[in-house]
């Protein structure tokens, strides 16, 4: 069985303090999850002064600052990741970081990050592609607010810069936050399987757990799933992030439900053949038969247990001779 990835999505939400970032790597391996993700940017390679804030954002932060501001009091700079690595060292537990523009994708790959996390906002952005694509390294690609042919043509671009594709995985998500579940759509991970070939999986911006172990019983091989220390806390993505109880029941019903998918290989299972004698029938005589009678409709029956000849050898038992006597409810011999 493969098992599931589990990104626990850090984020933003540690708001630029290092030492709640590092609780984060802890909580995240706490719950049991194969990585804590963060976000690597310069803001001013990000967003312009001028950009507006999404709706949700306004709700859940100062109305009064711009896009630039808030993220600008989120970022981390080189010494922060080099201390969340370590701390992720310590703690057991993948570190990686989405980056955000072409300077942060240098930091991450001097870092020595084996994977890179594309986020959707970045499918349709050329040179950013291509320089990830350059790296050789495993991409994540997040296809949230894309259409298939962009999705397809993002694909051309990593694999035309030198990844394999066997080294991509693509991410069904939908970037407003929290996602209503009516536009989840994930059928639309099972499309892109089957189209471009590549493993897929789901990066949840929902509320709650539900969607996420959906993803998982359509065959996602990766979740992605932001939590965060206190919904309460100011911030763009609190609101919609799990708390660290959540998060750990999410990540211990992933791997139940790992359990239940199986290999797929359709046999009794161990612990219910020991059940197959008490469960199934065999052929019987419903009433005293006497030897040299014929097998018929009127003498013989089935009912349980089933360590006599199988109900299947009907019509072969039809008609035979009896051997030998039978009381009523004894399994018939041939």
């Amino acid at each position: 069985m493969k098992k599931v990835f589990i990104i626990a999505e850090a984020g933003v939400n540690h708001k630029g303090d290092v030492d709640l970032a590092k609780k984060m790597v802890e909580i995240a391996k706490k719950a049991g999850a194969d990585a804590v993700k963060f976000q690597t940017f310069k803001t001013e390679k990000l967003v312009s002064r001028y950009a507006n804030k999404a709706e949700y954002q306004k709700a859940s932060t100062n109305s009064k600052e711009s896009q630039y501001e808030m993220i600008k009091n989120l970022e981390l700079n080189t010494a922060a990741h080099i201390e969340l690595i370590e701390c992720a060292k310590k703690q057991k537990i993948m570190f990686l970081s989405t980056a955000f523009d072409l300077d942060s994708i240098d930091l991450l790959n001097g870092l020595g990050l084996e994977i890179f996390k594309i986020p959707s906002g970045d499918i349709n952005n050329l040179p950013y592609l291509r320089k990830i694509g350059s790296l050789h390294k495993k991409i994540i690609l997040s296809t949230g607010m894309s259409t298939l042919v962009e999705v397809e043509t993002a694909l051309k671009v990593l694999t035309g810069a030198g990844t394999q594709k066997k080294d991509i995985i693509i991410l069904q998500c939908n970037t407003e936050y929290p996602t209503p579940v009516e536009d989840v759509n994930l059928r639309a991970m099972c499309t892109m399987k089957e189209k471009f070939g590549v493993e897929v999986g789901y990066s949840d911006h929902t509320l709650g757990i539900e969607v996420s172990l959906a993803a998982v019983a359509m065959g996602a091989s990766v979740i992605e799933k932001h939590f965060t220390l206190d919904k309460n806390m100011e911030g763009p993505d609190h609101k919609a992030s799990l708390d660290p109880t959540e998060l750990e029941i999410m990540v211990k019903n992933i791997r139940k439900i790992e359990q239940a998918l199986g290999d797929g290989i359709k046999v009794p299972s161990k612990s219910e053949t020991k059940n197959i004698e008490i469960a199934r029938k065999s052929i019987i005589a419903i009433k005293e038969i006497k030897k040299d009678e014929v097998f018929s409709s009127d003498n013989i029956g089935i009912k349980r247990p089933g360590n006599g000849i199988s109900p299947m050898k009907w019509d072969l038992v039809l008609g035979k001779v009896a051997k030998k006597s039978f009381k009523e409810d004894e399994l018939i011999e041939i």
